[in-house]
């Protein structure tokens, strides 16, 4: 009987998924959901041919270096700034991610961030929940500001980039964006969108939500000099990667009303959350959820195991990243 290729499976899936690689794969399970550290990921990793990994694993030349039958890390995640992609190629194996899948849902959640920021819904339920509504007046209940026909700036206008400016042009928004590439003409015209400096977008923009990747190049693109750009009214909205803005930044601008408001779904050295933006009323928090429906992270566990069988059975995974490594 031939044995069966030995996998890892570095966090919890669905069961059902799980149960459908034992039919195939010797899999090496964390149901119990416990992240390992480097030294432990490092072991796992020695003895299996393909890894299905998420954001918390960090794969690099140490978790490599003794992978010598690795065929391919398939990430359960579009981004995959928890990959050492040099590293990775340097060892001869196939990087993977999950991107497409979850466009529609990461956008719909970016436009409910933004709806939620600026509309002060959690400071309001909080102030409901406190017994604020028997003091109601015109004037005293929290606040907010439009979204409707007021502009919106993009940074980062990749596919969810684009969702997101379609939906804005239902609530007949002026969209600009920013982009390390311009669109081309067609897509700009789908979109509605003019494409404008950093610069401008910050300055002009009411509203302004970041859906660039991280690279190093990206760390910390909003920072205060960049706040100090906002208007006082703007809001500020991330669902990129932590790292992206500058936390400690933001904090001390939402404390002093440089900006109104932030609706933050990333952070840095996530899963810690800087212990000043928790004490503040005008950001709204969430935990890294923007992909969080099932129908959606069901479809990205489908194809994270499609792009480790392809790699295992000597097949071009549907979204491989370092195309540079695989020999047909």
């Amino acid at each position: 009987m031939i044995a069966k290729p030995k996998i890892l499976v570095a966090r919890a899936i669905f069961p059902e998924a799980l149960a459908k690689l034992e039919e195939s794969f010797e899999v090496r399970s964390n149901q119990a959901d416990v992240v390992f550290t480097p030294e432990e990921l490092k072991q796992e990793l020695a003895s299996v041919v393909g890894a299905l990994v998420t954001g918390s694993e960090r794969i690099d030349a140490h978790a490599l270096s003794e992978a010598k039958q690795l065929k391919i890390v398939a990430n359960i995640s579009v981004g995959y700034n928890n990959f050492d992609i040099p590293a990775i190629s340097a060892a001869g194996v196939m990087a993977t991610n999950t991107p497409d899948v979850l466009t529609d849902t990461t956008a719909d959640f970016g436009f409910a961030l933004l709806m939620a920021t600026a509309r002060r819904m959690t400071e309001s339920e909080h102030w409901l929940r406190a017994g604020s509504w028997t003091k109601w007046s015109i004037v005293n209940n929290p606040l907010g500001v439009d979204v409707s026909h007021s502009t919106i700036g993009i940074i980062g206008m990749g596919r969810i980039g684009q969702g997101i400016a379609k939906r804005a042009l239902g609530f007949g928004m002026k969209v600009i964006y920013h982009n390390r590439n311009r669109l081309s003409e067609t897509d700009e015209k789908t979109c509605q969108a003019t494409y404008v400096s950093k610069e401008e977008l910050l300055s002009t923009a009411d509203h302004v939500i970041l859906v660039l990747p991280y690279t190093p190049e990206n760390h910390h693109t909003i920072g205060a000099q960049e706040i100090d750009l906002m208007k006082p009214t703007a809001t500020l909205i991330n669902i990129a990667r932590g790292g992206i803005v500058d936390d400690g930044a933001l904090a001390q601008a939402l404390q002093t009303g440089k900006i109104f408001a932030a609706g933050l779904d990333v952070f840095e050295g996530e899963p810690n959350v800087n212990p000043q933006l928790l004490e503040l009323s005008n950001v709204v928090l969430a935990p890294h959820i923007a992909s969080s429906t099932e129908k959606t992270r069901r479809a990205m566990v489908d194809l994270a195991v499609e792009n480790l069988r392809a790699a295992i059975d000597g097949k071009k995974p549907p979204s491989l990243i370092n195309a540079e490594v695989f020999r047909d």
